[in-house]
């Protein structure tokens, strides 16, 4: 809060005096100099102007607008938030939520010095990847890996590394743009590589790869379109017969599932997407894929495949600084102990407990938080229990949507249903000490509970806060 228009009896006190004051001295006391001389010079400045119109501020109020500029400073900006929003793998909220063991991998891996980069039997210097090569190999039948920050990361330096000043062939039809507007044609671009596109956006052949290879062809590659889908009068080329035709001409063929899963999802009622251990099986000599998505781990991007390539990626200069923070690698190797026992995954992995959520147990929850819900939102509106249709997100199965349910708060009068009163409402529950991320469709606001587990944790909110 700034007191540029509060009431005014005196002249804008300096820096020096205002250090003086009991309350403030409470406030150094209490947080250190440092931030409280920011916290004054900040009010003192957005207060002048205003002030030398008015005349002055009181000490009291002057005291008070330091003490809640403090508050701001001091909290964190990275904050817990209720994912009420439908999509589960929502990527400004973060993505997959990681299972207790990885929180608790990560904390050890923080609190101390670790074998990080140390081989424990040699005594030499080790590799970082050596903690989750052997996992990521037994879970997808391949020869080596490796890890980098994200998959973008990952394209991009297997293209640089296996493609440099040479030609990637791609089908017109999976040149992909994931979040933030980053496309495949760009990173080639960055990494080095000439795009070659063939087919068209709707149909490609086994023989528009054929006729496309010549001297200047670097690598084949195909990109999963995990983000969209095209229907119709469509045709692509299986995995199996691109990997031919790069055996033949002696060339490596790369693909990208983007997501990325380790497990059949049909097992857990979901649609089926292709895991990197069927890619390879198919022929593909390297497969990235991304660990914070449907795997359900840490910010990662993942390269799987043949030995040689891997290595020859791992001595890319750009490695480095690509790399994986010794957090994430705990992180990484923690969730991918767990699929060692895949009968148990769906208990222990939130990502797919939140994926394969049954419909009913999701409503019987919603009936159960209405009541507090309603009574503090009551003057914003109707609160009701509906069903709601949930998606998986971060470009993972984008058409097939997942039975739910939730609450949709209606403005009282149909004159309120505006965009204007939904976004004040909208506004208000993100206010709330944990905020509340919902949406809004059809003239209501919609919290889909289909990613909500703390249920005591979020009625307790409701009750302790005023109501609206």
């Amino acid at each position: 809060m700034s007191v540029a228009n509060s009431a005014v009896q005196f002249h804008l006190p300096s820096v020096d005096r205002v250090l003086r004051w009991p309350a403030i001295e409470a406030l150094i006391a209490a947080h250190g100099r440092t931030v409280v001389l920011m916290a004054i010079r900040a009010e003192l400045e957005a207060c002048r102007v205003h002030a030398a119109m008015a005349g002055g501020i009181s000490n009291a109020v002057m005291a008070e607008a330091v003490a809640q500029r403090i508050a701001t400073f001091v909290s964190p900006s990275l904050r817990k938030v209720y994912n009420l929003t439908g999509t589960v793998l929502h990527t400004n909220l973060g993505r997959a939520p990681l299972p207790p063991e990885a929180i608790a991998a990560m904390v050890e891996a923080a609190s101390g010095a670790s074998n990080l980069e140390y081989d424990l039997g040699t005594g030499e210097r080790g590799d970082r990847d050596d903690h989750i090569e052997a996992w990521l190999c037994r879970l997808t039948g391949a020869e080596a890996a490796t890890v980098v920050n994200n998959n973008a990361a990952a394209v991009l330096i297997l293209l640089n590394t296996l493609a440099l000043r040479k030609e990637v062939i791609v089908s017109r039809g999976e040149l992909v743009e994931i979040g933030g507007a980053f496309r495949l044609p760009n990173i080639m671009t960055r990494a080095g590589c000439k795009l070659h596109e063939v087919g068209t956006t709707n149909r490609t052949h086994l023989r528009d790869y054929a006729d496309a290879v010549s001297n200047r062809t670097g690598l084949l590659m195909k990109a999963h379109t995990s983000n969209y889908r095209i229907e119709g009068f469509t045709a692509s080329v299986d995995e199996t017969l691109i990997a031919d035709v790069a055996g033949a001409k002696g060339l490596p063929f790369a693909v990208d599932l983007g997501s990325g899963t380790l497990v059949d999802m049909t097992r857990f009622g979901l649609p089926h997407e292709p895991t990197p251990a069927e890619t390879l099986e198919k022929g593909a000599h390297l497969v990235t894929f991304s660990g914070d998505k449907l795997l359900g781990g840490p910010q990662a991007g993942i390269i799987v495949g043949r030995k040689e390539l891997i290595a020859r990626i791992k001595k890319n200069p750009m490695k480095r600084a690509m790399r994986c923070d010794k957090m994430t690698i705990a992180a990484l190797e923690a969730v991918l102990r767990l699929y060692a026992d895949p009968d148990r995954l769906i208990q222990r992995l939130p990502t797919l407990r939140l994926l394969a959520r049954p419909v009913d147990e999701i409503e019987a929850l919603a009936r159960r938080v209405r009541p507090a819900v309603a009574g503090w939102a009551s003057a914003q509106g109707n609160v009701d229990v509906v069903p709601l249709d949930s998606q998986i997100g971060s470009g993972s199965l984008p058409t097939n949507l997942l039975p739910s349910f939730g609450l949709r708060i209606t403005p009282a009068s149909v004159k309120r249903r505006s965009g204007r009163i939904l976004e004040e409402i909208a506004s208000t529950f993100r206010s709330l000490p944990t905020p509340v991320i919902g949406r809004i469709s059809n003239g209501a606001f919609l919290l889909d509970l289909r990613c909500l587990e703390a249920e005591q944790d979020f009625i307790a909110l409701f009750a302790g806060a005023p109501a609206i």
